[in-house]
């Protein structure tokens, strides 16, 4: 019997003993799933709280971009300006617990999606003639369709339908809403949008997108179209610009400095409308003022008219308008514009579109427009055609803003389009 009752005690012990182990294994168990999980809110507390600083660095990004702009005066605006070349101040700011990189570029520098001609959409790298139609459908406000494009009805019959804008684009990501334009158009190889060659972007179809793995980021329209860019009326002063289609002779004369006679000459040729202040000017027209003169006659009939030179030409032409609009939308800076902008507005002709970089690289910057007939092969007939879609100053930027986190090592990255024509800086666009 003292037996049984032993056996059963040491059974007992074994099964307490068993039963601890259990429970030490249960607390155990229990100890690591809390710790992983307060670990884990840690973590995502300090993520949240990164996010946050992110956030705010890449609006105090914004902020500064605007300041750099604001503080930029001069008279025409160029890729050696302050806020384009600025690695100081823009790169590597050192903020509270992240890392700033700040880039900002001229959307003047841009072909405007709303005010392109077909043509010029046609000289962009895979553009077809039934994308390029559905562009101009989508902006103009009429339901008549081009010849190989698309209005209201075929997007309402869409799955889901939606309406087609028939106005100006209001922001460029819009374009992915006319028929047949793509994300791979759009984008190009850069799908998110950061300006690098990353992984996915250089493996071909491994993982989207798809790509030709290269080594090349290969650009889509998004590098080379626009829907904000404008210029303002006025010349490098501030000053209202003079519009050669309503001013009389004393206007001319007085506010540009001229001569009468050159003045009697530009009213007197006019006839119904100048379409561009380089029709003031031809093939023929003497390089420099002779300083001829004509006596200071009350009687205007008494002077004889004269042609414009080149120099006086040069000297007012970015006092003069053919309009009297406050904006003029679409005209592209060609102190910023690319190779590839310069070439589509020249009509396809790329070897004087390398001439006029060279020609600014040397000079750091072109004044006035009138400074491109100092360019290598360009010819006045060719002036004529560019003039009234070109400026030298620029008023939207794009600004983008990088935050690198130094605690979680996030990343963050915000977009924002940016208008210093309207003091201190409106923004037009966030992303």
């Amino acid at each position: 019997m003292a037996n049984v009752v032993t056996k059963n005690k040491g059974h007992y012990r074994g099964l307490a003993l068993v039963a601890v182990l259990w429970v030490v294994v249960l607390l155990t168990a229990i100890v690591t799933v809390v710790g992983k999980t307060v670990r884990l809110d840690s973590y995502i507390s300090q993520s949240t709280a990164q996010e946050v600083c992110g956030r705010w660095a890449m609006r105090a990004g914004v902020e500064k971009a605007i300041a750099l702009l604001n503080d930029d005066t001069k008279a025409s605006d160029c890729l050696t300006d302050l806020w384009s070349e600025n690695s100081e101040d823009c790169n590597n700011i050192i903020l509270d617990e992240c890392i700033l990189d700040i880039k900002i570029t001229d959307e003047t520098a841009k072909l405007n999606v709303n005010t392109a001609t077909k043509e010029q959409l046609m000289r962009l790298p895979y553009m077809s003639r039934d994308i390029a139609d559905a562009i101009i459908d989508w902006r103009d406000e009429n339901e008549e369709p081009e010849q190989d494009g698309a209005e209201g009805g075929y997007y309402l019959n869409l799955d889901p339908g939606y309406n087609i804008r028939n106005g100006p684009f209001r922001t460029l990501k819009e374009l992915l809403l006319v028929r047949g334009v793509t994300e791979e158009l759009f984008y190009g190889e850069d799908t998110n949008f950061n300006g690098k060659l990353d992984r996915n972007e250089c493996d071909g179809d491994e993982k989207a997108p798809i790509d030709n793995e290269d080594d090349v980021l290969d650009k889509g329209w998004v590098e080379y179209l626009t829907c904000y860019s404008y210029d303002k009326n006025e010349d490098s002063q501030g000053q209202e610009r003079i519009n050669i289609n309503s001013a009389d002779e004393k206007e001319l004369t007085e506010s540009l400095g001229i001569s009468k006679p050159h003045a009697k000459w530009i009213v007197e040729n006019r006839k119904e409308n100048y379409n561009s202040i380089a029709d003031l000017i031809n093939k023929d027209s003497k390089k420099e003022n002779d300083k001829k003169e004509a006596k200071d006659e009350d009687d205007s009939d008494k002077v004889e008219a004269e042609p414009l030179d080149m120099e006086t030409f040069s000297g007012i032409a970015d006092k003069i308008a053919v309009k009297g609009d406050e904006r003029i939308a679409g005209r592209i800076n060609i102190n910023t514009a690319s190779s590839r902008i310069l070439t589509v507005l020249l009509e396809g002709n790329g070897e004087l579109a390398e001439n006029i970089i060279a020609y600014r690289e040397g000079s750091s910057e072109m004044e006035n427009i009138a400074d491109l007939l100092n360019v290598k092969g360009m010819e006045v007939e060719t002036f004529k055609t560019i003039a009234e879609y070109v400026t030298t100053r620029s008023n939207v930027f794009t600004v983008k803003c990088e935050a690198r986190s130094a605690i979680v090592k996030a990343m963050y990255q915000k977009t924002a389009v940016v208008d210093r024509g309207e003091a201190p800086g409106t923004i037009l666009y966030w992303y």
